[in-house]
Parts: C-alpha cells; structure tokens; sequence
C-alpha cells in the first residue's frame, strides 16, 4: 500500500454545480460567484497540489432523499438529476482538469464525497491513497452540508484536512457557523485560501 504522506496534497472541489446555484433546483445564495472564484483559485494553485479532485451529486433514483414536500433537512427537492445540464460541473470548472472525479448518490442519500466512486468503480479514499496523499484541502458546495461531510470523512481517514473557507457558501448564515463549530472541534483546519502557497 502506497505510504500517505503530509506534503502530498489533493485539492477536493465538492459539489460545484449548477443545481447548487442560482437558477439551480436548490440554490445556494453566493453559489456562482463561490464557483468562480474556485476555477481562479485552482488555476492559480494548480501547482500546490499533487491531485485535483471533483465530486458531484448525480441522483437516478435516490428514494426518500427526494420529495415533494421536503423538510431541507433530511429530504430536499429533486436536484442533481443525472445526465442534466445541471448535475454536470458548473461551466467556470471548464478548465479545471481535475486528475479524479467522483459521482455520488445514484440511488441513495450521499453527502460526502468520500461515498462517491470513479468512473472504474473506485472509492475516493482508494484513490487518494494511491497517490499517496496525506493532505487535502476542501472546497465546494455547500458548506453546511457536502463540504462538512466531506471534510470530516477525510479527517477520520487520517488525512491532514482544511477547508478553505472563503471558498465555499453554506445554505444559510446559521448552519455555516455550525459546520465550522463542528469542524474545529473535529479537529479540521480551517483557513482561507490566500495562506495557500506561502
């Protein structure tokens, strides 16, 4: 098994997609303006990371997930409906490369991106230990939701992990405050972008 080792670092973009945005099925305020300052940051930083990875819902059929009167708590309106325009990456990632990508949640709930699989049937926490990575940082959509999931998955994995936090916009102002709340005392880093590189 390849040794995880702290100064090889992966970037995890969770969830920036259309169906997370403004004019998306369930719209996250801040959504495209936080994509596009991903693309920019990715592009800049592309050289501080060993491995670019993307996840994204892509729902077929993921039972009670779904629902026509939702709670948005524990069920949500349909949203990354696979194989639409929506579900796929949002249009400002057109240039991203990502080295992984990851769809989760066919026929299922899936908030972390470490429940999502390659297109070969891979696991996330299989690909990044692979490649050896110790490290990673996490951006995305929505903060409050994926990105926590996500970010906290990577953590009990045993991966050094940071979220970067101007990079990412939760569904609202108070379940933000709790993810980060949750995150610290998880033991997850949280940091802004701008401290990456120096």
């Amino acid at each position: 098994m390849t040794e995880l080792t702290p100064d090889r670092r992966a970037l995890i973009v969770v969830d920036v997609q259309p169906t997370f945005c403004e004019g998306g099925e369930l719209a996250v305020e801040g959504g495209n303006d936080v994509a596009q300052r991903i693309a920019d940051f990715a592009r800049d930083h592309r050289g501080d990371y060993d491995l670019v990875v993307t996840t994204q819902d892509w729902h077929v059929d993921p039972g009670d997930h779904w629902s026509a009167s939702p709670d948005f708590v524990d069920t949500w309106p349909p949203h990354g409906v696979a194989g639409t325009p929506n579900a796929e990456l949002h249009p400002a990632l057109a240039g991203l490369d990502a080295d992984v990508a990851v769809k989760k949640g066919e026929y299922r709930a899936a908030y972390s991106g470490f429940e999502g699989v390659d297109p070969q049937g891979r696991e996330l926490a299989d690909l990044l230990r692979a490649a050896g990575v110790g490290t990673v940082d996490v951006v995305g959509i929505a903060e409050s939701h994926c990105v926590r999931a996500t970010a906290l998955d990577a953590h009990a994995l045993g991966l050094a992990t940071r979220v970067l936090t101007d990079l990412t916009v939760p569904v609202t102002p108070e379940l933000g405050a709790a993810a980060r709340e949750e995150l610290r005392a998880a033991g997850v880093e949280l940091d802004v972008s701008t401290v990456v590189g120096h």
